[in-house]
């Protein structure tokens, strides 16, 4: 099983949710890209990290 930890940023927030834009690493192409979390869940955080477990 490999693990991949991707950190995000606040990009912009909209009426419901809150849109993070990717850190790659150094020299690398991002992994996602952008992503959006409810509002709900999201709250005031500037930053995040998202863990991705391939299974295979």
């Amino acid at each position: 099983m490999s693990e991949k930890k991707v950190k995000f940023e606040f990009e912009k927030q909209n009426k419901n949710s809150v849109r993070y834009k990717e850190l790659p690493e150094e020299g690398m192409p991002p992994v996602i890209g952008s992503i959006y979390l409810q509002k709900w869940f999201a709250g005031t955080s500037k930053n995040i990290e998202i863990t991705i477990n391939k299974k295979d």
